[in-house]
């Protein structure tokens, strides 16, 4: 079991910017993958984007969204610009192992959940 402990998540107007961060217990190792999910009040949860040890990205949210990991610190970031209030949710920071790790991840088939984070963003 890897530990995940999200940060960062706040209230913002729509236009800024966030970096939510996500502190594992341990850092990612070969066949590793960690992701970024979100939940919104009475709607599915749904995948922001996964990345494997290579630290290849793949996002469902494009162009806006960056996810990346400094496996030194054992620490996953997710840059959130021009956030809109369709971005408002609970976050939600995943990892998982093993074959085809970044495809489970994508369906959440994660084996480690963390707490969440919140972020609002008004108009």
């Amino acid at each position: 079991q890897v530990q995940l402990v999200e940060s960062g998540g706040d209230s913002v107007q729509a236009g800024g910017s966030l970096r939510l961060t996500c502190t594992a217990s341990r850092g990612m190792r070969e066949r590793d993958c960690m992701g970024w999910f979100r939940q919104a009040p009475g709607k599915e949860r749904e995948v922001v984007g996964v990345i494997d040890n290579d630290g290849r990205p793949t996002y469902a949210v494009k162009g806006r969204f960056t996810i990346s990991n400094d496996n030194a610190k054992n620490i996953l970031y997710l840059q959130m610009n021009n956030l809109t209030p369709e971005d408002s949710a609970m976050y939600y920071c995943v990892s998982a192992s093993g074959l085809a790790c970044k495809a489970r991840l994508w369906r959440g088939d994660a084996t480690n959940w963390g707490q969440g984070t919140q972020v609002t963003v008004s108009s």
